[in-house]
């Protein structure tokens, strides 16, 4: 990379599209970034996560390419975007290999990473990263960067996630569409984790709860590595709709009273607190309660981190997170989401907002920009090193490619 060089994270979510692009100076493995422009816009392409209407979505990321390259004053045709949904499926893996010249090299730590991933993946599914999680040389274990060390056996223990090809394809489609090229696609709460944890919190232990509009994304991390991730088809829209049903005013009103006078709590509500909900079809707007939002949506959050307590228990870590929970998202804004998240869950919890970055930092100082900035960041990292390796290419290209080998081996 230049001296300053630009990269642009793309959050293709289900509630909005994020486009922020930061100037890179200073570039090494912790490469400093000033954000110097961002754009959004409401996005209506997307369900749970995943792409249903191409044409929307393309002109959704359009209109915030559009307004973050005014801002920044640059032309965007890269961008580092975020994949995520029920279709995530992730799982651990390990791998053993013979050390050719008793020093570990590149080389090795390929093979071994390779036997880690020969497992059966359905063809209809990709591997979206392989992320070393420890390595292991003659059983002694807890090794991070084995290069240089001496030793007979390597054993690697790597995460893998993995996606349906379809998903991915019409994510990079739509980015096509919209003029960019997709320098490569990162699991969303990796690019959150990278935003808004600390080295500190992911070697005691966290979990990180990206709470979106259409998917709560789960990533728990232990001694530094990333041991489980994991996507539920359940966020901020079920609230919305339940606020629509509750208090029978149209979604849009539903979203805009949610994010103004919603609270998880129905308790912290004085009795007299009112609000004013307009009608559907023209009706009249009311005066309603405060509380009756609140008993409203206290329920559904209650059912999301009771999902996401069963997540944690699934992989088995509940009693190995010193750091607690750190949610995120535009969810994560709700008033009182954080004292029921900790009454449910019985963790410390926070709010987590983008850390370490300059320049317009203050545009990007929520919660709901935590994916937008971690897909900068690790766009970043990825242009002096890769963090999350490694997208492969999909089933198709593997097919040509192979083909490709075996016609120049005919003649």
């Amino acid at each position: 990379m230049s001296k300053k060089d630009f990269v642009v994270g793309l959050d293709i979510g289900t509630t909005k599209i994020c486009c922020i692009v930061g100037e890179i100076s200073e570039p090494n493995l912790n490469p400093r970034i000033d954000i110097i422009g961002i754009g959004t816009t409401p996005s209506t392409g997307l369900r749970k996560g995943v792409v249903i209407n191409i044409d929307s979505t393309v002109e959704s990321i359009t209109k915030a390419i559009e307004e973050a390259e005014l801002m920044a004053g640059v032309e965007i045709s890269t961008v580092y975007t975020g994949i995520a949904g029920g279709h995530i499926k992730s799982f651990n893996s390990s791998g053993v290999v013979a050390i050719k010249d008793k020093e570990i090299s590149e080389y090795d730590i390929q093979r071994v990473i390779d036997a880690a991933k020969a497992v059966a993946i359905p063809l209809d599914r990709e591997v979206i990263h392989i992320i070393p999680q420890e390595y292991i040389i003659d059983h002694q274990d807890g090794i991070k960067d084995p290069i240089g060390m001496s030793g007979v056996r390597l054993e690697a223990k790597v995460h893998m996630v993995t996606g349906a090809v379809s998903s991915a394809q019409n994510i990079i489609r739509c980015a096509n569409k919209a003029g960019l090229n997709v320098s490569e696609i990162c699991l969303e709460p990796l690019a959150s984790s990278e935003a808004v944890l600390t080295e500190d919190e992911k070697e005691l232990g966290v979990v990180l709860v990206d709470i979106g509009g259409g998917t709560s994304d789960i990533a728990i991390f232990k001694e530094g590595a990333v041991v489980y991730t994991g996507v539920l088809a359940i966020g901020g829209n079920h609230i919305t709709n339940d606020i629509s049903v509750g208090l029978r005013t149209p979604l849009h009103e539903a979203e805009k009273i949610k994010i103004q006078h919603g609270c998880a709590i129905a308790s912290q509500i004085k009795p007299d607190e009112t609000i004013e909900v307009p009608g559907v079809g023209g009706r009249k707007s009311r005066i309603v309660n405060r509380r009756l939002l609140a008993e409203i949506i206290e329920p559904r959050v209650e059912e999301i981190f009771s999902l996401i307590q069963k997540e944690i228990m699934k992989a088995g870590f509940q009693d190995l997170l010193s750091s607690g929970i750190v949610i995120t998202g535009g969810c994560a804004l709700l008033e009182g989401t954080p004292e029921l998240a900790e009454t449910i869950l019985e963790m410390p919890v926070k709010r987590g907002i983008p850390l370490n970055i300059g320049g317009l930092r203050d545009i990007v100082n929520s919660p709901k920009f935590a994916t937008g900035v971690g897909l900068l960041k690790y766009g970043a990292q990825t242009g002096m090193k890769r963090k999350f390796p490694i997208r492969e290419k999909n089933i198709y290209d593997k097919v040509r490619g192979s083909m490709r080998t075996w016609i120049k081996d005919l003649f």
